[in-house]
């Protein structure tokens, strides 16, 4: 091998010390949100004095949270199930089409990727406003397939090129139709990509928050603009019971599906 962990010598224990630096450094800020959600104070001290269970309760009781908490739920649903469509439709047309500007088409989709959020943010928030979408769930869901659709069609893509199309060609000469052959031969042969276009896109909107704010109304707001909100006028735990949640939720969809592609592996 070019590079054997083993025979770094000394080496390796830098290389070993700088990612134990940089997994402190992405997962203590972690950790404390979580503690501090479980504190005693009113305010958000750390270490805290003592433990309660009292911020979940208040988070529980208060609609607004519970609102904002399935507002978020139903937009990552629907932009999952919007962006996996497209992202396959859009897969099949660049990967199996032969025409003049392809590359040019696929880089355009990818572009929101690219541009930073709070560009693609401010100019959906100008187009959605003039055609009277702002502030709307439908808003809200098309905005977020925005930027997921470019991590499904990259998931997808990538599913697509490893398929051998021969297979689907045999389908073909065996009697099924082209489209019967893509259903009951490519799809299911390609359904780990389509797993992580789903994962991706449930994720990209579930916790997404530069666009939400822009795409926000009073009567309608998804679970992190929120929290951003709360925590500009109130430094209360809840927010950080809220956020522990959100981590929550988000770290259960990842081991999902893990364990959903070991699984199928």
């Amino acid at each position: 091998m070019l590079l054997d962990f083993d025979r770094l010598g000394g080496l390796k224990w830098v290389l070993v010390g700088i990612g134990i630096l940089v997994s402190a450094f992405l997962l203590l800020p972690i950790l404390f949100t979580v503690a501090l959600s479980f504190g005693s104070s009113q305010w958000l001290l750390f270490p805290p004095p003592g433990w309660t269970l009292r911020w979940y309760e208040e988070l529980w009781a208060d609609p607004r949270w519970i609102t904002s908490t399935l507002t978020s739920l139903q937009c990552a649903v629907l932009v999952t199930l919007l962006a996996t469509g497209l992202g396959l439709l859009a897969s099949f047309g660049l990967v199996r089409g032969r025409f003049a500007g392809r590359e040019t088409v696929r880089a355009l989709f990818l572009m929101p990727m690219i541009m930073p959020v709070i560009v693609v943010a401010v100019a959906l928030y100008a187009f959605f406003l003039r055609i009277g979408l702002g502030g709307t769930l439908i808003g809200f869901v098309l905005a977020h397939t925005v930027i997921a659709l470019p991590l499904a069609i990259t998931s997808i893509s990538n599913a697509l090129e490893r398929f051998d199309k021969a297979i689907e060609d045999a389908a073909i000469l065996c009697g099924a139709s082209p489209w019967e052959a893509r259903l009951r031969v490519t799809i299911p042969a390609i359904r780990d990509g389509l797993f992580g276009a789903a994962v991706f896109s449930f994720l990209t909107s579930w916790d997404e928050v530069v666009i939400a704010i822009f795409m926000a109304s009073p009567t309608l707001q998804t679970l992190p603009v929120h929290i951003w909100g709360t925590l500009r006028q109130d430094l209360t735990p809840v927010v950080a019971a809220a956020s522990s949640l959100l981590l929550l939720f988000t770290l259960a969809v990842m081991l999902l599906a893990a364990w959903f592609r070991r699984r199928s592996t």
